[in-house]
């Protein structure tokens, strides 16, 4: 499969299957086809937009994610598919018996990679990474000190100089452009745990009893400074303007983007396949160390 994100939120479409493509009918224009092999993502945010139950059932068999967007046109809903890997039976029940200490271990491998995705992204964007790179060092098995809420106290104010900015979902400016893109990763994500026969619901650290996706919420944590690079660029109007058709195409190209992986380039697509394919291989006592990314810094 192919690694593209459809995102319909211009204008009012009509989606459908035709053979096996993708059909998006808009009136007085010639239909558009897209084959959905090559669909990873499915983002529906326009108000005017109708499809076919085909059109899900097709993107679950892919192995795709839809994912549908509230009134702020903010992602709120994903639609995964139920069967990912021919193991997944096996795969579920390694993650359901997992101990704690395992957990705990795998979290702090997760953090560390987090945290020195924020430091890279903070030489990227400002040259110096505030210390955060002998912060990450210090991270212990399941981070019981909480330097990850202290990296991003420190890594915030550094990203955004000036205090003014507050990370807060609810809020709009940067905020609004961040929570587009991070849930774009988390659908990416989303979509490689399942692929990798895991349950998204299955966290390593997440477990609100209320969320579907708390392991993808734990697994897209070293994703996430590839979309905080991408806002912390953008102009101040352009952030004021919001969600423009301009920013969601930035967004998405940020969300898609390269990511190192054992010193080799990958997509994200490819990395959280990779990194999901991992977990399971740790579940199941066949290694030690998760494949995380680092973000590249050229």
């Amino acid at each position: 499969m192919n690694n593209r994100v459809l995102d319909f939120s211009a204008e009012g479409v009509f989606l459908s299957i035709k053979h096996g493509q993708l059909v998006v009918k808009r009136e007085s224009v010639e239909p558009v086809t897209v084959p959905m092999e090559d669909v990873a993502v499915v983002v529906v945010s326009h108000p005017g937009i109708t499809y076919t139950q085909a059109v899900l059932s097709e993107l679950a068999a892919q192995g795709g994610i839809f994912v549908v967007c509230d009134g702020r046109r903010l992602p709120s809903a994903m639609l995964l598919p139920l069967e990912g890997h021919h193991l997944q039976r096996e795969r579920l029940e390694l993650q359901v018996n997992a101990g704690l200490p395992e957990k705990k271990r795998a979290w702090q491998q997760v953090v560390q990679a987090k945290i020195r995705a924020q430091a890279a992204a903070l030489r990227v964007v400002h040259g110096s990474d505030a210390g955060l790179d002998a912060l990450a060092a210090q991270v212990k098995s399941g981070d019981g000190d909480n330097l990850e809420g202290a990296a991003a106290r420190r890594y915030w104010q550094a990203l955004f100089p000036g205090g003014a900015f507050r990370r807060d979902r609810d809020a709009g400016g940067a905020n609004e452009l961040l929570n587009y893109g991070y849930a774009v990763i988390r659908a990416i994500t989303a979509r490689a745990i399942a692929g990798a026969g895991l349950h998204a619901s299955l966290g390593i650290h997440h477990h609100n009893r209320y969320d579907a996706f708390c392991l993808a919420d734990d697994l897209m944590e070293p994703f996430r400074p590839l979309i905080d690079i991408a806002v912390a660029r953008l102009e101040a109007d352009v952030i004021e303007a919001g969600l423009t058709p301009a920013t969601k195409r930035l967004l998405l190209e940020a969300a898609g983007g390269r990511v190192l992986l054992e010193e080799e380039r990958r997509s994200v697509f490819d990395a959280a396949a990779l990194l999901a394919a991992s977990l399971a291989a740790y579940y199941a006592g066949k290694r030690k160390k998760l494949l995380l990314p680092a973000v590249p810094e050229d």
